[in-house]
């Protein structure tokens, strides 16, 4: 198999696909930190005590959860602009990711949130805390301690989800494979050296997840 491969080829595009890569890593990123504020405003939503906020919070993630992020992307990119909304690529592909991902992260921080002991929050109502004081200061410290491990899963998901943005012509990992393809014709070269590249930045969100759930257990047994 490998006597097939044109490696000469591979070093000649190695910039473009560190570019890409580069470009996967920053949007994955900024995508990233939207998610965590929509969910957290998504998962507030949800757990309020008015009807009406906690039944629009439950309708996006129920809406979002339920549907292809493919076709989220689509809408976005050619729906909007129907609507009289028209945003450049990058902003469509990051506020798509931002909003997919930040669904799930909204479910997997209400989980934490259920998780934390109801006498702590009896505590913060004695001292005269607020419900927003409440949750910054007891709830949500402790909620996001708790699903470090998951966040971190559903940020390698969102990393391997910011390939489908080049179908909207965004340039991240995945496009500079297509690129080399139509170039060249060499879609085993291409898309080898994007699947081997996307496996690396895989191993790495892994195995920072795995330290960071041992220093989680290190310091919670201290």
């Amino acid at each position: 198999m490998l006597e097939a491969f044109n490696f000469r080829v591979l070093f000649d595009y190695l910039p473009l696909f560190l570019r890409g890569l580069w470009a996967t890593a920053w949007i994955s990123a900024v995508s990233l930190v939207g998610a965590l504020v929509v969910g957290i405003a998504a998962c507030g939503g949800r757990l309020s005590r008015f009807p009406m906020l906690s039944r629009c919070a439950g309708a996006y993630i129920e809406a979002i959860r339920s549907t292809p992020l493919l076709a989220q992307i689509y809408f976005l990119y050619f729906g909007l602009p129907t609507l009289g909304f028209r945003l450049p690529e990058y902003q469509t592909g990051i506020l798509a990711l931002s909003l997919n991902s930040g669904a799930y992260m909204a479910e997997i921080i209400r989980a934490g949130v259920l998780s934390v002991s109801r006498g702590q929050i009896e505590a913060g109502l004695a001292f005269g805390l607020s419900y927003f004081q409440r949750m910054r200061y007891i709830v949500l410290p402790q909620a996001l301690g708790i699903t470090i491990p998951p966040l971190l899963g559903q940020a390698i998901v969102l990393v391997k989800d910011s390939a489908l943005l080049s179908l909207i012509s965004v340039f991240e990992l995945t496009r500079a494979g297509q690129i080399i393809t139509s170039e060249r014709f060499m879609p085993a070269e291409g898309f080898f050296t994007t699947a081997l590249l996307y496996l690396g930045v895989y191993y790495a969100l892994k195995a920072f997840s795995s330290w960071w759930q041992k220093r989680l257990i290190y310091v919670q047994a201290i």
